[in-house]
């Protein structure tokens, strides 16, 4: 640890004696570092905060719908009844099948009126989204058909102004539906324009008042989610059995969709840092160079080092520690600058995306690893280069 110590407390003196040589050759690394920095920790943030936002939606179900390229489309419709059959037929495999239908209804409260995108619920909840008033639709507002919805908090604004919805009554294409509840708006406004508005009516309910017909879809909740695959199949087998083996369907697993996604962002991620990895190389041929020159000037220093008993390995460590310190400042001060970059970026993107999560640990991990490897790497040639002088050509110099 000593010798260490010593080696570093003459690579500082070392640096500082051509301390604006030093700052400019930083130059490269503080930008390479606070560049990498900031591009890898904007896109983990803003990943943390689209991730965090689809996982508050709970399990998401595998969708089975009909697929529209076969030949004969219409033989394989599917019907109310379909997805009772299915449930039936899977029994502990699934924890709830939903018949689904997308549908755009006119909704009206007093003088107010407009078309609405409706949904449907079937009691069963695995999500974290919050309520700000009443309370969700439960088993028996499914089981009693009951005439009841839950909105979305823009819709409360455009139909009952600052009055509380829950408990008033909307009329959804003519029939009268107690609002019992009104869901907060999700944190982010980019999400909420994805997820969009609408009215949320219980599955038994939309069927019964509005005889929709034929389904678009059919929603299968897996009680193993590793399986909901295989559960997807199983359904497509069912819905086969009752339409006929040349009935085709299309299953799109929502978990596999949210995994896709989330490769995606890290793929996109990795791609940006590693541009910013470039800088970094660029850094460390600066490195190099100077220190190729540092050698240069000092030849009659290791000269002498090595006439009174140096060796190559004390030369290559002192001048390899003359890198890396080189390296780590700047590093250092390119993380500082990227840091302050990813949090001022946060801040504004949180508005967007909700809550944002910034990997500080992570940030520092790589940016001290990476200064460290820049210095050591690039600074390995020139510390071999100093170590093989002769020492007697070096003193007459």
């Amino acid at each position: 640890m000593n010798t260490l110590l010593s080696y570093l407390d003459e690579a500082l003196a070392a640096l500082w004696r051509n301390r604006i040589r030093s700052i400019l050759t930083m130059l490269g690394m503080i930008i390479g570092s606070a560049s990498i920095i900031a591009v890898f920790g904007i896109s983990r943030a803003a990943t943390s905060g689209i991730t965090g936002t689809f996982d508050s939606f709970g399990q998401l179900p595998v969708f089975v719908q009909v697929d529209s390229s076969q030949i004969d489309p219409a033989r394989a419709a599917l019907h109310y009844r379909d997805a009772a059959a299915v449930q039936e037929a899977l029994g502990d495999r699934v924890a709830a099948v939903y018949p689904n239908w997308q549908r755009t209804y006119q909704v009206s409260f007093g003088n107010v009126h407009d078309d609405e995108s409706i949904a449907i619920d079937g009691g069963y909840h695995t999500d974290s989204l919050i309520l700000e008033s009443g309370r969700k639709i439960d088993q028996n507002d499914v089981d009693s058909a009951a005439r009841v919805c839950v909105l979305t908090q823009d819709l409360e604004l455009k139909y009952f102004g600052g009055a509380p919805a829950v408990g008033n009554f909307l009329r959804v294409k003519g029939e009268r539906c107690e609002v019992i509840g009104v869901y907060a708006n999700i944190k982010g406004s980019f999400m909420n324009q994805l997820v969009g508005s609408g009215v949320v009516l219980p599955y038994t309910t939309f069927y019964d008042a509005f005889t929709p017909g034929d389904l678009d879809g059919i929603l299968v909740y897996p009680a193993d989610q590793t399986q909901a695959d295989e559960v997807g199949k199983a359904a497509v087998a069912v819905l086969q059995h009752i339409h006929g083996d040349r009935s085709q369907y299309s299953v799109q697993n929502g978990a596999g969709f949210l995994t896709a996604f989330d490769g995606a962002l890290n793929v996109i991620a990795a791609g940006l840092s590693a541009i910013g990895g470039v800088a970094l190389i660029v850094a460390g041929i600066g490195i190099m160079n100077i220190m190729l020159v540092s050698v240069t000037e000092r030849t009659r220093e290791i000269g002498i080092r090595k006439a009174i008993g140096a060796s190559r390995a004390n030369i290559i460590m002192q001048f390899i520690m003359e890198a890396v310190v080189l390296s780590v400042l700047g590093g250092g001060v390119g993380m500082g600058l990227g840091i302050v970059a990813t949090v001022g970026a946060a801040s504004i993107l949180s508005r967007q995306l909700g809550e944002l999560i910034i990997p500080y640990l992570l940030i520092v991990s790589i940016a001290l690893s990476f200064s460290i490897a820049v210095g050591m790497i690039f600074g390995t040639y020139p510390a071999i280069r100093a170590a093989n002088l002769d020492p007697i050509e070096a003193l007459r110099s």
